[in-house]
């Protein structure tokens, strides 16, 4: 069904805030995916703070082409049927649920990404994003990186005094 023309500038508008407001913009062919499992990738992105949208190419080519950040960006890129995946929040996030959804819906599949600075990442750059740890574990395995010299002293100490204590039921057996 074609768009009108209120419909089609609504839609650039919509995506040229999304795209300012976007750490991270992922783009990947979805060919192939069934409607239902899409809508299954838009709820379960959401919790990560991901907005999955399929958007016109000719319409994002217009977004890009009046942002001063991506006027440059090689816009060769979107061919065939491509889905957007924005994030304000987090700049792995995006590439992450959709790197998760692609291991049950094998056809989706990577074409690029745009960072906020303006910077077009490969296909390649977003799986090696995909794979990095979130936010909450990277600042877990800080915790525990920072808590380890912490919690070692800790237990230095503890053997010292469980060694003079077992010293002392030792002694005390004997006695007995």
């Amino acid at each position: 069904m074609a768009l009108s023309r209120e419909k089609k500038n609504e839609v650039v508008a919509d995506t040229a805030s999304l795209l300012a407001s976007s750490k991270l913009t992922v783009l990947a062919k979805y060919q192939g995916t069934p409607v239902k499992s899409l809508q299954q990738l838009r709820r379960d992105a959401r919790g990560s703070g991901t907005q999955v949208r399929v958007i016109k190419n000719r319409l994002f080519r217009l977004v890009l082409d009046n942002d001063q950040r991506f006027a440059s960006a090689d816009k060769d890129l979107l061919v065939g049927q491509l889905l957007y995946a924005f994030n304000a929040e987090d700049e792995v996030a995006p590439a992450q649920s959709l790197a998760n959804f692609a291991k049950l819906e094998p056809q989706i599949e990577f074409v690029g990404a745009l960072t906020a600075d303006g910077q077009l990442l490969s296909a390649d750059d977003v799986k090696a994003l995909a794979a990095l740890p979130s936010k909450d574990q990277l600042r877990g395995m800080l915790v525990g990186t920072i808590a380890a010299p912490l919690s070692g002293f800790a237990n230095v100490l503890a053997g010292n005094v469980r060694g003079v204590l077992n010293v002392l039921n030792a002694r005390s057996e004997q006695l007995n």
